[in-house]
């Protein structure tokens, strides 16, 4: 049984201000920016799990999309969003993401980003799932790190920002009606409070980044372990489309036994014209999709795999030799220090890639606006699911989400802001699992709701992560908070990914094996429902509102809007 609030200590100190971000990527940063700039008389505060820097952002290589080039324009952009999305995608989502990411891009530069350039105009390159060159990067392949280093640059100029590091958000504190009164948080010692505390605020926006830890092997860093996710959803949130989790096609393989955050080989090297090959050297992507070594993420991550399967191989190659020392020195600096670290020249030699898990298109379920349906909880970034990225993300346009969602909601909180509340939070029961079944989940998720899934897979992966159960021993503490919040969100993918009989996007179920948009057009929400003796997850499934026919998929008409439990 999941618990509705975390053990933890009585708060041992108090603080108020009317807005908690929670986050210090580029949607939590962005939203603490611009909504002290839309009103400087609130007092923001930002908390994040580790330093400023320490998130996601920085680890973004290949580089953020928008239609800024020459004969390009947002509806071009759309197409190629809505046919990543598989059928998936708001469209009135998409719309916003493609028709203002080109101002927001422009005021990161105004901000002091500094992108790679050439004869005055931005340097533009192509990723997976796009026909045309809109991919905007700095450092080569650091546009993650530069985005990063300007933002906390820009809070560092305001005294209007307060920021508390190494903060894990534990759990939102709730007002008589059930919306946002507060939230609390374990500081530790190097943060600029100890212990347990409480903030009293009047919204709350997460910004807390993805579940990657949720997987023993992914691109995400170590402090991905879905906690907005498990927070927002023990408050009464919803979760959409957890199913959606996209593995990277070209992670470095560093043998069978690495585990926790592995090396990205961005999908710019693809967009440069490095290219996919078997042992034998065939190009094993060509007549698989138009754009062959370019095809949307999910079709990429699939041909490697049924190749390692045909061959009972732990791996494939990536070819970028042909792009020289020279290229690469100036291209991919990180990309290529970080293969010579592993003994690898990418200039002589193939690298050995894999898919890993690294991006998930699902989260806490929000409007246009980044409102979830707890009232003064916000959601931006990873950890919101926005409709944009449907049932798999766009190469790079995560990045921009997070850019252009934070702004949406900063246009809009200032003006809607809830009143002081007392807190009158009766939620029970709390609870924790020991920190030590963090592997277990890990192993679990890996083995039977990773890459490929299956009916067997998925209701043996519910059943041992059903046997993890509360230890009424369990300190609190951050590794036990932590593995609690990475069974409840795998409680919730596993469910979702049970629950969804078709084959879409970055969700393969071998059983059943095509996309069905009769049945499977739309959305799973996932809630916790019930009381404190029978509290339980729930899979509800949406039906899409709108038609998407861009991916020219037979059928792919939506019903109206239905609802019923899965």
């Amino acid at each position: 049984m999941l618990p509705h609030r975390l053990t933890a200590p009585t708060p041992g100190w108090t603080t108020q201000a009317d807005v908690v971000v929670v986050g210090s990527g580029i949607a939590g940063l962005t939203a603490a920016l611009r909504i002290e700039a839309a009103d400087p008389a609130l007092k923001v505060l930002v908390v994040t799990k580790d330093v400023l820097s320490a998130g996601s952002t920085q680890w973004a290589q290949g580089g953020i999309a928008a239609a800024l080039g020459p004969g390009d324009t947002p509806e071009q952009h759309e197409h190629d969003t809505l046919v990543a999305g598989a059928g998936a995608c708001d469209l009135d989502a998409v719309r916003a993401l493609v028709t203002e990411g080109p101002d927001a891009v422009r005021e990161l530069i105004a901000l002091g980003t500094v992108f790679d350039s050439h004869d005055g105009h931005l340097s533009l390159t192509r990723e997976g799932g796009h026909h045309r060159d809109r991919i905007a990067h700095a450092g080569g392949d650091a546009t993650g790190a530069e985005i990063q280093r300007a933002l906390i640059a820009a809070v560092h100029r305001t005294d209007d920002i307060e920021v508390i590091e190494h903060a894990l958000a534990v759990d939102l504190l709730l007002a008589a009606d059930g919306g946002v009164a507060g939230i609390t948080l374990h500081v530790m010692g190097e943060g600029q409070r100890d212990g347990v505390g409480a903030v009293h605020c009047r919204a709350v926006v997460l910004a807390s980044g993805g579940l990657g830890q949720v997987f023993s092997q992914t691109t995400n860093p170590r402090v991905s372990t879905g906690d907005g996710m498990a927070v927002a959803l023990r408050a009464g949130a919803t979760l959409r489309d957890l199913e959606f989790v996209q593995f990277h096609p070209t992670v470095m393989y560093l043998g069978d036994g690495a585990r926790g955050q592995q090396p990205l080989i961005s999908e710019a090297v693809r967009g440069e014209g490095a290219f996919l090959v078997d042992f034998d050297g065939n190009r094993f992507m060509q007549g698989v999709h138009e754009l062959a070594d370019l095809a949307p993420r999910d079709v990429v991550a699939k041909a490697i795999h049924r190749r390692m399967e045909e061959t009972q191989k732990p791996h494939m190659w990536l070819d970028a030799r042909h792009l020289g020392a020279e290229f690469w020195e100036h291209r991919f600096p990180t990309i290529l220090a970080t293969c010579r670290q592993h003994g690898i020249d990418p200039a002589v030699d193939l690298i050995p890639v894999a898919p890993a898990q690294h991006y998930a298109s699902g989260g806490v379920r929000t409007d246009i606006h980044g409102r979830a349906d707890v009232p003064g909880l916000y959601a931006t970034g990873e950890v919101a699911c926005s409709g944009v990225h449907g049932a798999n993300r766009l190469a790079s346009n995560s990045l921009l989400e997070g850019l252009v969602f934070a702004r949406r909601i900063a246009a809009v909180l200032p003006d809607e802001l809830r009143p002081w509340a007392d807190v009158a939070d009766a939620r029970e029961p709390s609870g924790l699992v020991p920190g030590e079944s963090r592997t277990v989940i890990q192993e679990v998720m890996t083995s039977k709701v990773g890459v490929l899934r299956t009916a067997e897979g998925l209701a043996d992966a519910v059943t041992a992560l059903g046997a993890i159960g509360a230890d009424r021993d369990a300190s609190p503490q951050l590794e036990a908070w932590e593995a609690t919040n990475l069974l409840t969100v795998s409680t919730a993918l596993a469910l979702a990914a049970q629950a969804r009989e078709e084959t879409r996007g970055s969700h393969w179920r071998e059983d059943h094996p095509d996309r069905d948009d009769v049945a499977w057009a739309g959305n799973l929400d996932t809630r916790l429902v019930g009381n404190a003796e029978s509290l339980r997850l729930e899979t509800t499934f949406s039906a899409a509102r709108a038609t998407d026919t861009t991916d020219h998929v037979p059928g792919s008409l939506i019903a109206p809007v239905t609802e019923g439990v899965r």
